[in-house]
């Protein structure tokens, strides 16, 4: 049987996150360029990450999606697109995607998965 665990919700909400980094150019009017791309990369690599950590969990997947969300909330102020709507998209989507990969590692390593015999 397969049960939903709490890290898997956590994946699911950050592939959601991911999706509407994606589509934010077109759902916020992003201009064109830095900004536009940006999304589009970082929202395809979160996506990415969270259906490889839905498909078979590995912290390593975890930890880059940490970075990725890091990346969304640190790259208007490194690419130069501070004070617009594009900056304020990419640290809440950034900000959200950090929170659940650290609740998600932190899951992790409250609850270990066991071992048990014969599986």
């Amino acid at each position: 049987m397969n049960v939903w665990s709490n890290e898997k919700y956590c994946d699911l909400a950050n592939l959601i996150l991911g999706a509407v980094l994606v589509l934010s150019p077109w759902i916020f009017g992003f201009a064109a360029g830095i900004p536009s791309q940006n999304a589009w990369i970082t929202g395809i690599v979160i996506a990415i990450l969270s259906v490889a950590a839905l498909a078979a969990f590995a912290q390593w997947e975890e930890w880059l999606n940490l970075v990725a969300g890091l990346w969304a909330i640190v790259s208007p102020w490194l690419l130069g697109f501070q004070g617009t709507t594009a900056m304020t998209v990419h640290v809440v989507i950034g900000i959200l995607v950090v929170a659940l990969a650290a609740a998600e590692l932190w899951l992790r390593y409250q609850n270990p998965p066991r071992l048990t015999a014969g599986s």
